[in-house]
């Protein structure tokens, strides 16, 4: 199986972290990286979100306000891996300008050796700087023909990558209601933007892949091809391995394993369970930095299968709840970001993987 870093990629709220805890219990092989990419989206010098482009002052005390994507990469070089293989788990939205922006390659990477490697000194360092006040995207690079992103394409190449989706119905009220009270003191966000929900570019990430050949067209737990909307692919491309939080939540022992095999990963029952005094504080030191996010898997011991299966609720009766819940306005707004994001959650759903017949 291949030994590359491997990369799930996903939107937010996707229960990610409690699929993360997962694989932080396997310290022996494993060096996980959580959600790195954020520091230079929001605040460092190549940044491109808007949360914070109006804040000097909180991009500055977040201290990531001089971290470029060039030097999230260098965390995952072979020295600081400690001899074992690279899992980050991060959103696709990091990696993409927003909508009507040209995609251009982060000015860090334009010169980025992926396969320099443990080397670092062969990585030509291109910070790049912008006038005082002025937002530093659109970048003054060019960009790659077909690629959405602001990675190059070698730098892509050289990841292992797997997806993790959830129906937005499920994830973006659960992502409000961190930008609401009570959480909203700990989050320190009291708004949710619709920028934000990451669908669109968890979709685009997946699409290119599959174009250029490096995942795909087999799914993960299947013998052969199924044809789902084109062939496209190589013998030696990785299976497209997309994994939906509620099949996960439904029977996580038979969707881990599919998984595992996939990622070439060794399954072990034991990784379910993480009440330990180790496990709880490597979590909590992972999570820190995203206050209010992640408490419930910070405080969770494990992953069990839920005794219910989850059942979409009709418009209707989901707009009722989230209207007792949080008024008519965060209604209206849950439900907007919902609806514009049901589309790419369902084209990714049909690669998801499979829980093989008991």
């Amino acid at each position: 199986m291949s030994g590359k870093p491997l990369f799930v990629t996903t939107h937010p709220r996707a229960c990610s972290t409690a699929f993360e805890r997962v694989f932080m219990t396997r310290r022996d092989t494993l060096k996980c990286f959580h959600e790195p990419f954020g520091d230079a989206y929001y605040y460092g010098p190549e940044r491109i979100a808007l949360r914070y482009e109006e804040s000097e002052e909180e991009r500055e005390s977040s201290g990531y306000s001089k971290i470029t994507y060039k030097n999230i990469f260098d965390r995952f070089a072979q020295p600081n891996l400690e001899g074992k293989r690279a899992f980050v788990k991060d959103m696709a939205l990091y990696w993409f300008p927003l909508e009507n922006e040209p995609a251009r390659i982060a000015p860090s990477l334009k010169h980025y050796d992926a396969s320099a490697g443990a080397d670092t000194t062969q990585i030509r360092d291109t910070t790049p700087t912008s006038p005082k006040g002025q937002r530093p995207y659109p970048y003054d690079t060019k960009a790659e023909e077909g690629n959405p992103t602001i990675v190059p394409k070698g730098l892509l190449g050289s990841f292992h990558f797997a997806f993790l989706i959830r129906h937005p119905q499920y994830s973006i009220p659960s992502y409000y209601r961190c930008t609401v009270p009570p959480l909203d003191e700990l989050t320190g966000w009291t708004y949710l933007r619709a920028d934000e929900a990451g669908y669109s570019e968890l979709r685009r990430l997946f699409d290119y892949l599959r174009s250029v050949g490096q995942v795909g067209p087999k799914i993960a737990g299947e013998s052969h091809t199924n044809g789902v909307n084109g062939t496209n692919g190589t013998s030696n491309a990785v299976d497209i391995t997309v994994v939906d939080a509620d099949d996960l939540l439904d029977n996580p022992p038979a969707i881990l394993k599919v998984f595992c095999e996939s990622t070439g990963i060794e399954y072990d029952p034991s990784m379910l369970e993480w009440d330990n005094e180790v496990d709880q504080k490597n979590a909590k030191e992972a999570f820190e930095k995203w206050k209010g996010f992640h408490e419930d898997a910070i405080n969770s011991t494990g992953l069990k299968a839920r005794t219910h299966k989850k059942v979409l609720k009709s418009d209707e009766e989901a707009f009722a709840e989230w209207t007792e819940k949080y008024g008519e306005k965060g209604a209206k707004h849950i439900r907007d970001i919902v609806a514009a994001n049901v589309a790419d959650y369902e084209y990714l759903k049909q690669f998801a993987i499979k829980a093989p017949a008991s």
